[in-house]
Parts: structure tokens; C-alpha cells; sequence
């Protein structure tokens, strides 16, 4: 399964992209400022790149969610629900609906993700993330 997020709206306090699937749209994303100086932790969206992705369990989140990994300075970087950049703390937040500054009905929207990230999970096939420009 290749997931590719597509950042559309790169704003010094957020960043919204597009999450398709396969090449199906799938969903909106939300993540924190890129950034092209030091990273701020917690406050700073992912390197573009292509990166595997795991479901592990989180202790935060106390759960199973998808970790995005091998990361280059960074850990624990999750996709999960969340509607504003103060609910990233580095992650992707996917949701439904877009809006200006946030995104909405994410609980939705991770739900409908989640459900075909185990499928593949199950037929073991491989999971990457590929973050790209616009």
C-alpha cells in the first residue's frame, strides 16, 4: 500500500496536504510549519521523503496507531486524529473536511484510514508514506 501525502498549504503555523492512497484520495492531513532551518520539537512537520510505515502500539495514545519510520530527527511520529496544529505535536493529523487553519471529522476520516492499514497489515503487504511538494 503507498500512501502519498501531497502538501498544498504551507503556512508559517501549519501545514495542510492532501492523503491519497494507491492514488485515491483519500483524506486531508494537517501537520505542523515546514521548516527549512533547526527543527523545533513538537513543532515541526517531517522531512519530505518516503518512509516506511509500522502499526505498533502507542503508549502515548495507549493504542495501536501507524508509525512512521526511520525518520531522519525524529521519533515517535504517528498519524492520528486531531483538527488543529496544536494536536500535532509533530504528527499527521488526517481528517474529512478542510478548512482554513484545520481540519475536521477526523475521528472519521482515521477510522475509514485505519481499517484498510490493517487489511494490508494482514495480507503483509508493505506500508510507505511518500511526502511530497506541490
Amino acid at each position: 500500500m503507498k500512501l502519498r501525502l501531497e502538501r498544498l498549504q504551507l503556512d508559517p503555523d501549519v501545514t495542510i496536504g492532501a492523503l491519497a492512497i494507491d492514488g485515491d484520495f483519500e483524506c486531508w492531513t494537517l501537520e505542523d510549519e515546514v521548516r527549512h532551518g533547526p527543527k523545533v520539537p513538537g513543532h515541526t512537520a517531517i522531512p519530505y521523503g518516503t518512509y516506511p510505515i509500522a502499526l505498533t502500539w502507542s503508549p502515548r495514545f495507549g493504542r495501536d496507531l501507524p508509525l512512521v519510520e526511520y525518520v531522519p530527527g525524529f521519533t515517535g511520529v504517528r498519524i492520528h486524529p486531531g483538527n488543529v496544529p496544536a494536536d500535532t505535536d509533530g504528527c499527521i493529523l488526517v481528517g474529512c473536511d478542510r478548512m482554513a487553519k484545520s481540519i475536521g471529522r477526523s475521528r472519521k476520516a482515521f477510522g475509514d484510514l485505519w481499517a484498510k492499514l490493517v487489511v494490508a497489515q494482514r495480507k503483509h503487504e508493505p506500508i510507505t508514506l511518500e511526502i511530497v511538494k506541490p
